[in-house]
């Protein structure tokens, strides 16, 4: 078994009832240097990549609607490879409208019927021989997710993937990254989970660039093409559980809403009661709260009743105890370590995984551990840890060099029997990304999603 000292097998000799993808495919990440976990590690030199194969575009969708490993190693190539030869302009050369509308039906489909906290345990066939990854947030940066994927090793029948949400926005490639992952969830949906992030939404997007990329890269239809994407994001769940142990969500956790009946007003028989939900006593929620919330809102409300999506997609730790609203985002809470193990105790769990800041929020937030390696124990309590990680290095893309974090990206390796002890893998940046312009003014845009125009978020 891996421990926390010992970097992870490489993906080549991690178990997998799949078979891996074709010779040919096997050459289409660039190079990267990999940390191990221990921090205080060198990265190595990065090796030059061979020759890049050449996809099979335009891709069409299969015939009996079921896709293959073939087909999703293809569509990750050919993400690849146009990212680098073409103009983003061209990207309806490569996956046409008709695909991609095939694609993101099949997959909202999916997502639309799993509840808001997906279990991740042994009845989907976790096992002795599983493994779990957790990935956090990776905003668009395709090239360090196919690296991520490759590393780890691909969705299989032993190896299950959590994704922590924010797929999109600040990088360039957010809708090839978003899909590429989609694609996995169509072909191996009970071993890839795809959860809401606090990007996964109209308002972060019109502001940190997907919507203008998917409008630039599709024309004429790109609004067609934006309305379906935001309707997928509806339907992303917002919270895991793996094996029992462990809880995963893009934020953390939630309050409880309490509500008081209202009086029944006199002289009206048979008036109906109606309960008046309590905002202002702050507490902990409890899992039939989070399975019963209303998760289908383009915008989570930072008011009225429907609390606990947009506490899940943006509260953060603190070491401060208590639980307190997060005034700094204008949405979701703060909590302490306090909250953590009450939490903890009230799941009976032992590990919250959750993704939300990288270093640039970090570096505003004091007393808080710094994101340079991808990942932070933020917390740890009697009943066990919570832990930050984040999955987009050299974070964010097109801040200027000389400003820009340097930070590692990492994921973490869940192992039997318990699944409650991370592993950590460390990871450098994919060099050098293509060249593109940005989507959004990242100079005037805030990089940790501070002082939010609530006014303008649709509930």
């Amino acid at each position: 078994m891996l421990s926390e000292s010992e970097p992870p097998a490489a993906a080549a000799n991690l178990p997998s009832a799949t078979p891996p993808p074709p010779s040919s495919d096997e050459d289409f990440f660039s190079s990267v240097s990999v940390a191990s976990t221990s921090s205080t590690s060198s990265p190595s030199t990065p090796i030059p990549s061979p020759p890049q194969p050449h996809p099979e575009v335009p891709i069409s969708w299969p015939e009996d609607g079921t896709l293959t490993l073939a087909w999703v190693t293809n569509l990750m190539l050919a993400f690849d490879w146009s990212s680098k030869n073409l103009a983003p302009t061209e990207l309806p050369s490569v996956l046409p409208v008709a695909v991609f509308d095939r694609l993101i039906l099949t997959g909202s489909k999916i997502l639309h019927k799993e509840p808001n906290c997906v279990h991740i345990d042994s009845e989907l066939g976790l096992g002795k021989d599983s493994r779990v990854i957790v990935v956090g947030d990776v905003h668009g940066q395709l090239h360090d997710v196919l690296f991520l994927l490759r590393d780890a090793g691909f969705p299989s029948d032993d190896r299950f993937f959590v994704f922590n949400g924010d797929y999109v926005d600040r990088g360039a490639w957010g809708l090839e990254t978003f899909l590429t992952l989609l694609a996995w969830k169509v072909f191996m949906p009970n071993r890839v989970f795809l959860l809401r992030g606090n990007h996964e939404s109209k308002y972060c997007t019109s502001v940190y660039g997907f919507e203008k990329e998917v409008l630039a890269k599709y024309a004429d239809s790109g609004k067609h093409v934006y309305r379906k994407c935001l309707g997928c994001f509806e339907g992303l769940p917002l919270a895991s559980i793996i094996g029992d142990n462990v809880y995963t969500a893009h934020g953390g956790i939630f309050r409880s809403i309490a509500v008081t009946p209202a009086k029944r007003a006199k002289g009206k028989k048979n008036r109906k009661i109606v309960s008046n939900p309590d905002v202002t006593a702050l507490s902990l929620g409890s899992m039939e709260e989070l399975l019963k919330a209303r998760r289908s809102v383009l915008d989570p409300p930072w008011e009225g009743t429907n609390l606990i999506p947009g506490d899940v997609l943006w509260s953060d730790p603190s070491m401060k105890p208590g639980l307190s609203p997060n005034k700094e985002r204008g949405i979701g809470l703060l909590w302490g370590p306090d909250c953590t193990e009450d939490f903890l105790k009230k799941l009976n769990l032992k590990l919250i995984i959750r993704s939300h800041e990288g270093p640039d929020a970090r570096e505003k937030r004091e007393g808080m551990e710094g994101m340079d390696q991808g990942y932070t124990i933020d917390h740890e309590v009697q009943s066990g840890k919570l832990i930050t990680v984040f999955s987009a290095p050299d974070y964010p893309q097109f801040q200027a060099t000389k400003d820009r974090y340097r930070n590692k990206g990492a994921y973490i390796i869940l192992e039997p029997p318990n699944f409650d002890i991370p592993v950590y893998r460390s990871f450098e940046a994919v060099m050098p990304r293509p060249k593109v312009n940005p989507y959004y003014d990242f100079e005037d845009c805030i990089d940790s999603d501070e002082e939010l125009d609530l006014a303008s978020m649709a509930t």
